[in-house]
C-alpha cells in the first residue's frame, strides 16, 4: 500500500480546480503510454475508457478524493485525460443532476 502523499508527491491541491462532477475520459495517448504510467494513473486511464466523474473515479478506485483530483489534473495537463467542459454559465446546479444525486442517495 502506497501512502496518498507519496502518490501525489506531497501535493494536496490540484493545479486546476476540478469539481466532483467533472466528467473525464482517457485519450488515445493514455492508451498508447499504458506501460509507462504509474499504477494509479493506469487504473484511472483504464476506468475512464467511458466518461466518468472525478467522484466516481475516487470511489471506484478507493482513492481519497484529493488524491484523485490531483492525479486527474496532472493527467489532463499531460494530455492523458480529456475533460468535458461545461458551457453552462449559470451558477445554479442543473435540476436533472440534483434529481439523479438524490435518487442515488436514496439507493444507499
Amino acid at each position: 500500500m502506497v501512502r496518498p502523499y507519496a502518490v501525489t508527491k506531497g501535493r494536496t491541491k490540484p493545479k486546476s480546480q476540478l469539481p466532483l462532477e467533472t466528467l473525464i475520459s482517457s485519450t488515445e495517448t493514455a492508451r498508447a503510454e499504458s506501460g509507462t504510467l504509474t499504477p494509479e494513473c493506469q487504473a484511472i486511464s483504464d476506468l475512464c475508457r467511458e466518461w466518468r466523474s472525478v467522484a466516481e473515479v475516487s470511489a471506484l478506485l478507493r482513492l481519497p478524493l484529493g488524491v484523485a483530483q490531483v492525479l486527474v489534473a496532472d493527467m489532463s495537463e499531460q494530455g492523458l485525460l480529456q475533460i468535458m467542459s461545461s458551457n453552462n454559465t449559470d451558477s445554479r446546479p442543473n435540476a436533472n443532476l440534483l434529481e439523479r444525486v438524490l435518487s442515488g442517495l436514496r439507493k444507499l
